[in-house]
Protein backbone atom coordinates (compact mmCIF):
# COMPACT_ATOMS: atom_id res chain seq x y z
CA UNK A 1 0.00 0.00 0.00
CA UNK A 2 1.32 3.46 -0.94
CA UNK A 3 0.45 6.82 0.57
CA UNK A 4 -2.62 7.25 -1.63
CA UNK A 5 -3.97 3.88 -0.52
CA UNK A 6 -3.60 4.82 3.14
CA UNK A 7 -5.32 8.14 2.54
CA UNK A 8 -8.17 6.33 0.79
CA UNK A 9 -8.45 3.89 3.71
CA UNK A 10 -8.67 6.78 6.16
CA UNK A 11 -11.33 8.53 4.06
CA UNK A 12 -13.36 5.34 3.75
CA UNK A 13 -13.26 4.72 7.51
CA UNK A 14 -13.50 8.28 8.78
CA UNK A 15 -16.63 7.46 10.78
CA UNK A 16 -14.90 4.57 12.54
CA UNK A 17 -11.85 6.72 13.28
CA UNK A 18 -14.04 9.56 14.55
CA UNK A 19 -15.91 7.17 16.82
CA UNK A 20 -12.65 5.85 18.27
CA UNK A 21 -11.41 9.41 18.86
CA UNK A 22 -14.65 10.28 20.64
CA UNK A 23 -14.34 7.16 22.79
CA UNK A 24 -10.76 8.13 23.60
CA UNK A 25 -11.76 11.66 24.56
CA UNK A 26 -14.62 10.32 26.66
CA UNK A 27 -12.25 7.94 28.42
CA UNK A 28 -9.83 10.77 29.15
CA UNK A 29 -12.61 12.98 30.46
CA UNK A 30 -14.02 10.11 32.51
CA UNK A 31 -10.63 9.41 34.04
CA UNK A 32 -10.32 13.07 35.01
CA UNK A 33 -13.73 13.02 36.68
CA UNK A 34 -13.64 9.62 38.36
CA UNK A 35 -10.05 9.58 39.64
CA UNK A 36 -9.67 11.05 43.15
CA UNK A 37 -7.51 14.21 43.13
CA UNK A 38 -4.08 13.94 44.71
CA UNK A 39 -1.70 16.67 45.90
CA UNK A 40 2.09 16.76 45.79
CA UNK A 41 4.15 18.63 48.39
CA UNK A 42 7.87 19.14 47.85
CA UNK A 43 10.80 20.07 50.05
CA UNK A 44 14.50 20.56 49.29
CA UNK A 45 17.57 19.87 51.41
CA UNK A 46 21.19 21.00 51.09
CA UNK A 47 24.10 18.67 51.91
CA UNK A 48 27.23 20.30 53.31
CA UNK A 49 30.53 19.28 54.92
CA UNK A 50 30.99 20.68 58.40
CA UNK A 51 34.22 22.44 59.28
CA UNK A 52 36.58 24.68 57.36
CA UNK A 53 39.98 24.33 55.83
CA UNK A 54 42.07 25.11 52.83
CA UNK A 55 40.71 25.39 49.33
CA UNK A 56 41.97 21.91 48.56
CA UNK A 57 40.12 20.52 51.56
CA UNK A 58 36.93 22.34 50.58
CA UNK A 59 37.11 20.87 47.05
CA UNK A 60 37.63 17.40 48.48
CA UNK A 61 34.69 17.95 50.81
CA UNK A 62 32.45 19.07 47.96
CA UNK A 63 33.36 15.98 45.94
CA UNK A 64 32.69 13.86 48.99
CA UNK A 65 29.26 15.40 49.58
CA UNK A 66 28.23 14.96 45.92
CA UNK A 67 29.19 11.31 46.12
CA UNK A 68 27.18 10.86 49.31
CA UNK A 69 24.07 12.64 47.97
CA UNK A 70 22.98 9.63 45.88
CA UNK A 71 23.20 7.45 48.96
CA UNK A 72 21.03 9.88 50.93
CA UNK A 73 18.48 9.89 48.08
CA UNK A 74 18.19 6.11 48.35
CA UNK A 75 17.89 6.38 52.13
CA UNK A 76 14.79 8.61 51.95
CA UNK A 77 12.46 5.68 51.12
CA UNK A 78 13.87 3.31 53.75
CA UNK A 79 12.24 2.49 57.09
CA UNK A 80 15.15 4.25 58.85
CA UNK A 81 13.75 7.56 57.59
CA UNK A 82 10.05 6.81 57.08
CA UNK A 83 9.22 5.05 60.32
CA UNK A 84 10.19 8.02 62.57
CA UNK A 85 8.11 10.29 60.32
CA UNK A 86 5.10 7.94 60.64
CA UNK A 87 5.41 7.89 64.39
CA UNK A 88 5.80 11.64 64.69
CA UNK A 89 2.62 12.26 62.66
CA UNK A 90 0.69 9.29 64.05
CA UNK A 91 -0.06 7.97 60.56
CA UNK A 92 -2.03 4.74 60.17
CA UNK A 93 0.26 3.24 57.52
CA UNK A 94 3.44 1.24 57.20
CA UNK A 95 6.84 2.35 55.94
CA UNK A 96 6.39 0.21 52.82
CA UNK A 97 3.02 1.80 52.01
CA UNK A 98 4.33 5.29 52.62
CA UNK A 99 7.36 4.64 50.40
CA UNK A 100 5.00 4.20 47.42
CA UNK A 101 3.91 7.83 47.83
CA UNK A 102 7.39 9.26 48.40
CA UNK A 103 10.02 10.07 45.78
CA UNK A 104 13.50 11.57 46.15
CA UNK A 105 15.84 12.94 43.50
CA UNK A 106 19.09 14.85 43.34
CA UNK A 107 20.00 17.51 40.82
CA UNK A 108 22.99 16.62 38.68
CA UNK A 109 26.36 17.87 39.98
CA UNK A 110 24.72 19.49 42.99
CA UNK A 111 24.31 18.66 46.64
CA UNK A 112 20.56 19.31 46.65
CA UNK A 113 18.03 16.60 47.53
CA UNK A 114 14.40 16.97 46.46
CA UNK A 115 11.70 15.07 48.35
CA UNK A 116 8.10 14.86 47.06
CA UNK A 117 5.13 13.35 48.88
CA UNK A 118 1.78 12.54 47.28
CA UNK A 119 -1.43 12.46 49.33
CA UNK A 120 -5.14 12.96 48.87
CA UNK A 121 -4.92 15.85 51.34
CA UNK A 122 -2.79 18.89 50.54
CA UNK A 123 -2.13 19.59 54.23
CA UNK A 124 -1.25 15.98 54.97
CA UNK A 125 1.15 15.90 52.01
CA UNK A 126 3.00 19.00 53.28
CA UNK A 127 3.16 17.68 56.85
CA UNK A 128 4.48 14.32 55.70
CA UNK A 129 7.16 15.97 53.53
CA UNK A 130 8.31 18.08 56.50
CA UNK A 131 8.44 15.04 58.78
CA UNK A 132 10.44 13.00 56.26
CA UNK A 133 12.91 15.85 55.74
CA UNK A 134 13.45 16.17 59.49
CA UNK A 135 13.79 12.41 59.85
CA UNK A 136 16.36 12.31 57.01
CA UNK A 137 18.47 14.97 58.72
CA UNK A 138 18.52 12.95 61.93
CA UNK A 139 19.16 9.66 60.10
CA UNK A 140 22.13 11.05 58.17
CA UNK A 141 23.59 12.63 61.28
CA UNK A 142 23.35 9.29 63.07
CA UNK A 143 24.71 7.28 60.14
CA UNK A 144 27.63 9.59 59.43
CA UNK A 145 28.70 10.09 63.10
CA UNK A 146 32.13 8.53 63.75
CA UNK A 147 32.22 5.45 66.01
CA UNK A 148 34.95 7.06 68.12
CA UNK A 149 32.54 9.84 68.91
CA UNK A 150 32.29 13.40 67.86
CA UNK A 151 30.06 15.19 65.37
CA UNK A 152 29.05 14.05 61.90
CA UNK A 153 31.14 15.49 59.08
CA UNK A 154 27.97 15.95 57.04
CA UNK A 155 25.16 18.38 57.73
CA UNK A 156 21.78 18.54 55.95
CA UNK A 157 19.74 21.71 55.97
CA UNK A 158 16.22 22.43 54.67
CA UNK A 159 16.44 25.17 52.05
CA UNK A 160 12.87 24.91 50.73
CA UNK A 161 10.30 23.94 53.34
CA UNK A 162 7.21 22.02 52.22
CA UNK A 163 3.95 23.93 51.75
CA UNK A 164 0.41 22.73 51.14
CA UNK A 165 -0.24 22.88 47.36
CA UNK A 166 -3.22 24.94 46.21
CA UNK A 167 -4.20 22.71 43.27
CA UNK A 168 -4.07 18.95 42.77
CA UNK A 169 -1.22 17.44 40.79
CA UNK A 170 -3.40 14.65 39.47
CA UNK A 171 -5.49 13.99 37.53
CA UNK A 172 -4.25 16.31 34.81
CA UNK A 173 -7.34 16.89 32.67
CA UNK A 174 -5.47 18.34 29.71
CA UNK A 175 -2.99 15.48 29.62
CA UNK A 176 -5.77 12.91 29.96
CA UNK A 177 -7.73 14.45 27.09
CA UNK A 178 -4.65 14.61 24.85
CA UNK A 179 -3.74 11.02 25.67
CA UNK A 180 -7.33 9.93 25.08
CA UNK A 181 -7.42 11.71 21.72
CA UNK A 182 -4.11 10.25 20.58
CA UNK A 183 -5.01 6.80 21.87
CA UNK A 184 -8.38 6.87 20.11
CA UNK A 185 -6.76 8.11 16.90
CA UNK A 186 -4.16 5.36 16.93
CA UNK A 187 -6.74 2.67 17.66
CA UNK A 188 -9.08 4.04 14.99
CA UNK A 189 -6.39 4.12 12.31
CA UNK A 190 -5.27 0.61 13.27
CA UNK A 191 -8.86 -0.66 13.03
CA UNK A 192 -9.26 1.06 9.65
CA UNK A 193 -6.12 -0.51 8.22
CA UNK A 194 -6.98 -3.99 9.54
CA UNK A 195 -10.53 -3.63 8.29
CA UNK A 196 -9.34 -2.67 4.80
CA UNK A 197 -7.04 -5.71 4.72
CA UNK A 198 -9.73 -8.11 5.91
CA UNK A 199 -12.65 -6.64 3.95
CA UNK A 200 -12.20 -7.76 0.33
CA UNK A 201 -15.40 -6.22 -1.02
CA UNK A 202 -15.15 -4.03 -4.11
CA UNK A 203 -15.68 -0.45 -2.97
CA UNK A 204 -14.84 1.62 -5.98
CA UNK A 205 -13.02 2.20 -9.24
CA UNK A 206 -9.57 1.77 -7.71
CA UNK A 207 -10.38 -1.74 -6.45
CA UNK A 208 -11.57 -2.84 -9.89
CA UNK A 209 -8.51 -1.41 -11.65
CA UNK A 210 -6.30 -3.36 -9.27
CA UNK A 211 -7.90 -6.62 -10.47
CA UNK A 212 -8.46 -6.19 -14.20
CA UNK A 213 -7.37 -4.15 -17.20
CA UNK A 214 -10.92 -4.13 -18.56
CA UNK A 215 -12.14 -0.56 -19.10
CA UNK A 216 -14.63 0.92 -16.67
CA UNK A 217 -17.60 2.04 -18.74
CA UNK A 218 -19.16 4.06 -15.97
CA UNK A 219 -20.47 4.19 -12.45
CA UNK A 220 -24.01 4.40 -11.11
CA UNK A 221 -24.47 6.11 -7.78
CA UNK A 222 -26.73 4.59 -5.16
CA UNK A 223 -30.27 5.92 -5.40
CA UNK A 224 -32.79 5.07 -2.72
CA UNK A 225 -35.66 5.60 -5.18
CA UNK A 226 -34.26 3.06 -7.65
CA UNK A 227 -35.94 0.20 -5.82
CA UNK A 228 -39.41 1.59 -6.53
CA UNK A 229 -38.58 3.58 -9.69
CA UNK A 230 -35.86 1.53 -11.44
CA UNK A 231 -36.33 2.76 -15.01
CA UNK A 232 -34.33 5.50 -16.64
CA UNK A 233 -37.55 7.07 -17.90
CA UNK A 234 -38.80 7.38 -14.34
CA UNK A 235 -35.86 9.57 -13.27
CA UNK A 236 -35.43 13.29 -14.00
CA UNK A 237 -33.81 13.78 -17.37
CA UNK A 238 -30.77 15.57 -15.95
CA UNK A 239 -30.45 13.56 -12.76
CA UNK A 240 -27.13 11.87 -11.89
CA UNK A 241 -28.71 8.45 -12.46
CA UNK A 242 -29.89 9.35 -15.98
CA UNK A 243 -26.56 10.95 -16.82
CA UNK A 244 -24.72 7.84 -15.61
CA UNK A 245 -26.51 5.60 -18.11
CA UNK A 246 -25.92 8.08 -20.92
CA UNK A 247 -22.23 8.05 -20.03
CA UNK A 248 -22.20 4.24 -20.04
CA UNK A 249 -23.91 4.30 -23.43
CA UNK A 250 -21.24 6.64 -24.82
CA UNK A 251 -18.34 4.71 -23.34
CA UNK A 252 -19.78 1.45 -24.63
CA UNK A 253 -19.79 2.89 -28.13
CA UNK A 254 -16.14 3.89 -27.74
CA UNK A 255 -15.28 0.44 -26.37
CA UNK A 256 -16.88 -1.05 -29.47
CA UNK A 257 -15.19 1.18 -32.03
CA UNK A 258 -14.94 -1.67 -34.53
CA UNK A 259 -18.70 -2.15 -34.41
CA UNK A 260 -18.37 -5.93 -34.34
CA UNK A 261 -20.13 -6.28 -30.98
CA UNK A 262 -23.72 -5.60 -32.04
CA UNK A 263 -24.96 -8.02 -29.38
CA UNK A 264 -23.96 -7.20 -25.80
CA UNK A 265 -24.39 -9.59 -22.90
CA UNK A 266 -24.93 -7.96 -19.49
CA UNK A 267 -24.12 -10.13 -16.49
CA UNK A 268 -22.63 -10.01 -12.99
CA UNK A 269 -20.73 -12.22 -10.59
CA UNK A 270 -23.48 -12.93 -8.07
CA UNK A 271 -27.19 -12.15 -7.81
CA UNK A 272 -28.34 -8.79 -6.55
CA UNK A 273 -25.70 -6.58 -8.21
CA UNK A 274 -28.19 -4.78 -10.44
CA UNK A 275 -27.46 -6.40 -13.81
CA UNK A 276 -31.12 -6.53 -14.91
CA UNK A 277 -31.78 -2.86 -14.20
CA UNK A 278 -28.49 -1.97 -15.87
CA UNK A 279 -29.33 -3.98 -18.97
CA UNK A 280 -32.84 -2.53 -19.16
CA UNK A 281 -31.77 1.08 -18.68
CA UNK A 282 -28.83 0.68 -21.05
CA UNK A 283 -31.25 -0.53 -23.73
CA UNK A 284 -33.52 2.45 -23.05
CA UNK A 285 -30.57 4.86 -23.22
CA UNK A 286 -29.41 3.39 -26.54
CA UNK A 287 -32.93 3.65 -27.94
CA UNK A 288 -33.17 7.26 -26.81
CA UNK A 289 -30.02 7.97 -28.81
CA UNK A 290 -31.84 6.91 -32.01
CA UNK A 291 -30.65 3.31 -32.22
CA UNK A 292 -32.94 0.40 -32.93
CA UNK A 293 -32.51 -1.83 -29.89
CA UNK A 294 -33.68 -5.30 -28.99
CA UNK A 295 -33.67 -6.16 -25.28
CA UNK A 296 -33.68 -9.91 -24.55
CA UNK A 297 -34.33 -11.32 -21.09
CA UNK A 298 -32.10 -14.42 -21.18
CA UNK A 299 -32.14 -14.90 -17.41
CA UNK A 300 -34.18 -18.08 -17.58
CA UNK A 301 -33.93 -18.68 -13.83
CA UNK A 302 -34.99 -15.37 -12.27
CA UNK A 303 -36.29 -13.16 -15.11
CA UNK A 304 -36.91 -9.54 -14.09
CA UNK A 305 -37.10 -7.47 -17.27
CA UNK A 306 -40.82 -8.06 -17.74
CA UNK A 307 -41.49 -6.76 -14.22
CA UNK A 308 -39.51 -3.58 -14.77
CA UNK A 309 -41.20 -2.87 -18.10
CA UNK A 310 -44.64 -4.15 -17.15
CA UNK A 311 -44.82 -6.83 -19.83
CA UNK A 312 -46.37 -10.27 -19.92
CA UNK A 313 -43.74 -13.04 -19.93
CA UNK A 314 -46.00 -15.99 -20.64
CA UNK A 315 -44.44 -16.25 -24.09
CA UNK A 316 -40.99 -15.12 -25.04
CA UNK A 317 -37.46 -16.39 -25.60
CA UNK A 318 -38.11 -19.98 -24.59
CA UNK A 319 -41.18 -20.04 -26.80
CA UNK A 320 -39.06 -19.06 -29.80
CA UNK A 321 -36.26 -21.50 -28.98
CA UNK A 322 -38.63 -24.48 -28.81
CA UNK A 323 -40.25 -23.41 -32.07
CA UNK A 324 -43.73 -22.74 -30.71
CA UNK A 325 -43.84 -19.21 -32.17
CA UNK A 326 -41.85 -16.90 -34.43
CA UNK A 327 -39.81 -13.96 -33.23
CA UNK A 328 -42.02 -11.39 -34.96
CA UNK A 329 -45.01 -12.63 -32.95
CA UNK A 330 -43.26 -12.17 -29.59
CA UNK A 331 -41.19 -8.99 -29.89
CA UNK A 332 -42.98 -6.24 -27.98
CA UNK A 333 -42.35 -2.55 -28.72
CA UNK A 334 -41.88 -0.41 -25.61
CA UNK A 335 -41.85 3.33 -25.16
CA UNK A 336 -41.59 6.01 -27.79
CA UNK A 337 -38.25 4.95 -29.26
CA UNK A 338 -37.15 1.98 -31.30
CA UNK A 339 -36.94 -0.38 -28.36
CA UNK A 340 -38.30 -3.90 -28.70
CA UNK A 341 -38.36 -6.44 -25.90
CA UNK A 342 -38.22 -10.22 -25.98
CA UNK A 343 -39.18 -11.42 -22.51
CA UNK A 344 -37.96 -14.70 -21.06
CA UNK A 345 -41.06 -16.80 -21.52
CA UNK A 346 -41.72 -19.83 -19.35
CA UNK A 347 -38.82 -20.97 -17.17
CA UNK A 348 -37.42 -24.21 -18.67
CA UNK A 349 -35.85 -27.14 -16.79
CA UNK A 350 -32.63 -26.86 -18.84
CA UNK A 351 -31.68 -23.17 -19.17
CA UNK A 352 -27.98 -23.73 -19.91
CA UNK A 353 -28.71 -26.13 -22.76
CA UNK A 354 -31.25 -23.78 -24.32
CA UNK A 355 -28.97 -20.73 -24.13
CA UNK A 356 -26.05 -22.67 -25.57
CA UNK A 357 -28.09 -24.22 -28.36
CA UNK A 358 -27.69 -23.58 -32.06
CA UNK A 359 -31.19 -22.06 -32.12
CA UNK A 360 -30.07 -19.36 -29.68
CA UNK A 361 -26.99 -18.63 -31.77
CA UNK A 362 -29.08 -18.32 -34.94
CA UNK A 363 -31.60 -16.11 -33.14
CA UNK A 364 -28.89 -13.65 -32.08
CA UNK A 365 -27.29 -13.63 -35.52
CA UNK A 366 -30.63 -12.98 -37.14
CA UNK A 367 -31.48 -10.10 -34.81
CA UNK A 368 -28.06 -8.54 -35.47
CA UNK A 369 -29.13 -8.18 -39.10
CA UNK A 370 -32.22 -6.20 -38.08
CA UNK A 371 -31.27 -4.12 -35.03
CA UNK A 372 -28.42 -1.75 -34.35
CA UNK A 373 -27.83 -3.22 -30.90
CA UNK A 374 -29.04 -6.28 -29.00
CA UNK A 375 -28.83 -6.09 -25.19
CA UNK A 376 -29.11 -9.45 -23.43
CA UNK A 377 -29.74 -9.79 -19.73
CA UNK A 378 -28.06 -13.01 -18.58
CA UNK A 379 -27.86 -14.85 -15.23
CA UNK A 380 -24.90 -14.27 -12.88
CA UNK A 381 -21.65 -16.02 -13.77
CA UNK A 382 -20.73 -17.77 -10.53
CA UNK A 383 -23.92 -19.61 -9.48
CA UNK A 384 -24.64 -21.06 -12.95
CA UNK A 385 -22.89 -21.50 -16.30
CA UNK A 386 -25.64 -19.87 -18.40
CA UNK A 387 -23.85 -16.55 -18.93
CA UNK A 388 -20.51 -18.16 -19.79
CA UNK A 389 -22.20 -20.42 -22.34
CA UNK A 390 -24.21 -17.59 -23.86
CA UNK A 391 -21.20 -15.25 -24.01
CA UNK A 392 -19.80 -17.36 -26.87
CA UNK A 393 -22.73 -16.33 -29.08
CA UNK A 394 -22.50 -12.54 -28.54
CA UNK A 395 -20.14 -9.84 -29.67
CA UNK A 396 -19.18 -8.60 -26.21
CA UNK A 397 -19.83 -8.81 -22.48
CA UNK A 398 -20.48 -6.06 -19.95
CA UNK A 399 -19.84 -7.08 -16.35
CA UNK A 400 -21.85 -5.29 -13.65
CA UNK A 401 -20.12 -5.01 -10.27
CA UNK A 402 -22.20 -4.12 -7.24
CA UNK A 403 -19.95 -2.16 -4.88
CA UNK A 404 -20.00 -3.03 -1.17
CA UNK A 405 -21.36 -6.45 -2.19
CA UNK A 406 -19.06 -8.18 -4.66
CA UNK A 407 -15.80 -9.52 -3.23
CA UNK A 408 -12.47 -9.36 -5.01
CA UNK A 409 -12.20 -13.12 -5.33
CA UNK A 410 -15.69 -13.31 -6.85
CA UNK A 411 -14.81 -10.73 -9.48
CA UNK A 412 -11.59 -12.58 -10.29
CA UNK A 413 -13.48 -15.85 -10.69
CA UNK A 414 -15.99 -14.17 -13.02
CA UNK A 415 -13.25 -12.67 -15.17
CA UNK A 416 -11.48 -16.03 -15.25
CA UNK A 417 -14.62 -17.85 -16.39
CA UNK A 418 -15.09 -15.35 -19.22
CA UNK A 419 -11.45 -15.67 -20.23
CA UNK A 420 -11.73 -19.46 -20.36
CA UNK A 421 -14.41 -19.23 -23.04
CA UNK A 422 -12.51 -16.39 -24.77
CA UNK A 423 -15.30 -13.86 -24.30
CA UNK A 424 -14.86 -10.29 -25.47
CA UNK A 425 -15.12 -8.23 -22.29
CA UNK A 426 -16.16 -4.74 -23.35
CA UNK A 427 -15.93 -3.28 -19.88
CA UNK A 428 -17.14 -3.07 -16.32
CA UNK A 429 -20.04 -1.05 -14.90
CA UNK A 430 -19.87 -0.10 -11.23
CA UNK A 431 -23.25 -0.05 -9.55
CA UNK A 432 -24.42 1.42 -6.23
CA UNK A 433 -21.45 3.70 -5.79
CA UNK A 434 -21.57 6.28 -3.01
CA UNK A 435 -22.57 9.74 -4.18
CA UNK A 436 -19.68 11.32 -2.29
CA UNK A 437 -16.40 10.27 -0.79
CA UNK A 438 -13.25 8.58 -2.05
CA UNK A 439 -15.16 5.90 -4.00
CA UNK A 440 -17.59 8.21 -5.79
CA UNK A 441 -17.22 7.79 -9.56
CA UNK A 442 -17.95 11.46 -10.33
CA UNK A 443 -19.31 14.49 -8.55
CA UNK A 444 -22.86 15.48 -9.43
CA UNK A 445 -23.41 18.99 -10.73
CA UNK A 446 -26.44 18.50 -12.88
CA UNK A 447 -29.71 20.34 -12.47
CA UNK A 448 -32.85 18.50 -11.52
CA UNK A 449 -36.26 18.65 -13.10
CA UNK A 450 -39.20 19.05 -10.81
CA UNK A 451 -40.86 15.86 -12.09
CA UNK A 452 -39.43 12.76 -13.78
CA UNK A 453 -40.38 11.92 -17.32
CA UNK A 454 -42.73 8.98 -17.18
CA UNK A 455 -43.01 6.48 -20.04
CA UNK A 456 -46.11 7.03 -22.13
CA UNK A 457 -48.86 4.46 -22.05
CA UNK A 458 -46.78 1.36 -22.55
CA UNK A 459 -46.07 0.62 -18.90
CA UNK A 460 -49.65 0.93 -17.67
CA UNK A 461 -51.23 -0.94 -20.61
CA UNK A 462 -48.74 -3.78 -20.46
CA UNK A 463 -49.07 -4.05 -16.72
CA UNK A 464 -52.80 -4.30 -17.16
CA UNK A 465 -52.26 -7.20 -19.54
CA UNK A 466 -52.99 -5.42 -22.82
CA UNK A 467 -50.80 -6.30 -25.76
CA UNK A 468 -48.67 -3.46 -27.11
CA UNK A 469 -50.17 -1.96 -30.24
CA UNK A 470 -49.25 0.70 -32.75
CA UNK A 471 -51.28 3.39 -30.93
CA UNK A 472 -48.60 3.41 -28.23
CA UNK A 473 -46.38 5.42 -30.60
CA UNK A 474 -47.38 9.07 -30.47
CA UNK A 475 -45.38 10.64 -33.29
CA UNK A 476 -45.45 9.90 -36.98
CA UNK A 477 -41.71 9.44 -36.88
CA UNK A 478 -42.01 6.63 -34.35
CA UNK A 479 -44.76 4.95 -36.33
CA UNK A 480 -42.61 5.05 -39.44
CA UNK A 481 -39.76 3.56 -37.43
CA UNK A 482 -42.02 0.72 -36.36
CA UNK A 483 -43.04 0.13 -39.97
CA UNK A 484 -39.41 0.19 -40.99
CA UNK A 485 -38.70 -2.45 -38.41
CA UNK A 486 -41.55 -4.61 -39.72
CA UNK A 487 -40.13 -4.38 -43.23
CA UNK A 488 -36.65 -5.29 -42.02
CA UNK A 489 -37.99 -8.19 -40.00
CA UNK A 490 -39.95 -9.48 -42.99
CA UNK A 491 -36.79 -9.37 -45.09
CA UNK A 492 -34.92 -11.22 -42.38
CA UNK A 493 -37.62 -13.95 -42.22
CA UNK A 494 -37.57 -14.36 -45.98
CA UNK A 495 -33.78 -14.75 -45.91
CA UNK A 496 -34.01 -17.28 -43.12
CA UNK A 497 -36.63 -19.37 -44.97
CA UNK A 498 -34.62 -19.30 -48.17
CA UNK A 499 -31.51 -20.45 -46.30
CA UNK A 500 -33.38 -23.42 -44.92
Amino acid sequence: MDLHDYVRVLRRNWMLISACVLVGLSSGAGASVLVQPTYTAETQLFVAIQGSGSVSELQQGNTFSQARVQSYVKTVRTPVVLQPAIESLGLDTSATQLAERVSATADLNTVLINIAVVDTSAVQAAATAKAIAASLIQAVDKLEKPEAGGTSPVRLSIVTPAEAPESPSAPNSKVNLVLGLLGGLVVGVAFAVVRSLVDTRIKGEVDVKALTNAPILGGISFDGDAATRPLLTQAPHQSPRAESFRQIRTNLQFANMSGRAKSVLVTSSVPGEGKSTTATNLAIALAQAGNSVCLIDADLRRPMVHEYLGLDRSAGLTTVLVGSATIDDLLQPWGEDQLYVLVSGQIPPNPSEMLGSEEMKNLIQGLEQVFDTIIIDAPPLLPVTDAAVLSQHVGGVVLVVGTQQTKSQELLKSLSSLDMVESNILGVVLNRLPARGPDAYAQSYYSYESHPVEPKKTYDRAKAGAAPTADLFDSDQTVSSAKSYSDQLAKFQSRSSSDT
